[in-house]
């Protein structure tokens, strides 16, 4: 899985290892990714940490091909990793539109398309896509951010249209307000705004989306395909 080192990554990570899932941990930070590895392979799994831009086609072939030869398949894949480059629209620069779309857009889909061509072969794969309520609501300040959620939403309903037929199911899972090292960074104010909207009353955890995952690739969600699960808390009713 994709930007599996820390955050919410890590946590879905360590879910599925926790469950008997071998586990590659990509993630552009290769340190982090070496360490989170480590931690995982204490569930008796193996584990693997892969270095990996997944804007760069040659980085994204590469990274399925070591799972491939490490693993022995390519099973389940999570597109987890994403940036931000906030700003409002009238001030937003080309850099800042474009890294976010390449990183967050291009980058999933490059690992699909690269994960879904060996899930064919066998006739079996699960892709799980995290977006954002971002993609469903828009937020002020992450028109670049927004639409690559959203854009990530249509191409995971159109992959799901083409691979269906070949037992490969992909979803999408749409966080709301959930508590990282990046929210914990926010100013108070815009915390307790956040949180006013939320019916549940909270922040998520991590580890709300990675259970959320975990049912996506098991047998329990073989006849679910197409859809966005919607983990906000309520705050997209």
């Amino acid at each position: 899985m994709t930007g599996a080192a820390r955050g919410i990554g890590k946590a879905i990570a360590a879910r599925l290892a926790a469950g008997g899932h071998n586990v590659v941990v990509s993630d552009i930070l290769l340190d982090e990714a070496r360490r989170t590895a480590d931690e995982l392979s204490t569930h008796g799994v193996k584990t693997l940490a892969v270095q990996t831009d997944v804007a760069r086609l040659t980085d994204v072939e590469a990274l399925i091909k070591t799972t491939k030869e490490t693993l022995g398949s390519v099973d389940i894949l999570v597109n987890n990793a994403g940036i931000t480059r906030d700003n409002l629209s009238i001030r937003m620069s080309e850099e800042e539109w474009d890294r976010v779309l390449s990183i967050n857009l291009k980058g999933a889909f490059l690992c699909s398309q690269a994960a879904a061509k060996e899930m064919m072969k066998s006739r079996f794969g699960r892709i799980v896509n995290i977006a954002s309520v971002a993609g469903l609501l828009g937020t002020a300040g992450q028109a670049n951010y927004a639409a690559s959620k959203a854009g990530l939403i249509a191409v995971t309903k159109s992959m799901a249209r083409e691979l269906g037929s070949r037992n490969v199911t992909v979803n999408a899972i749409a966080p709301g307000f959930i508590q990282t090292e990046m929210t914990d960074a926010l100013p108070e104010k815009v915390k307790e705004t956040y949180l006013s909207q939320i019916p549940l009353k909270r922040a998520g955890t991590p580890e709300d989306i990675a259970e959320v995952v975990w049912f996506l690739t098991s047998t329990s969600a073989s006849y679910i395909t197409g859809i966005v699960v919607n983990v906000s808390g309520g705050l997209v009713i």
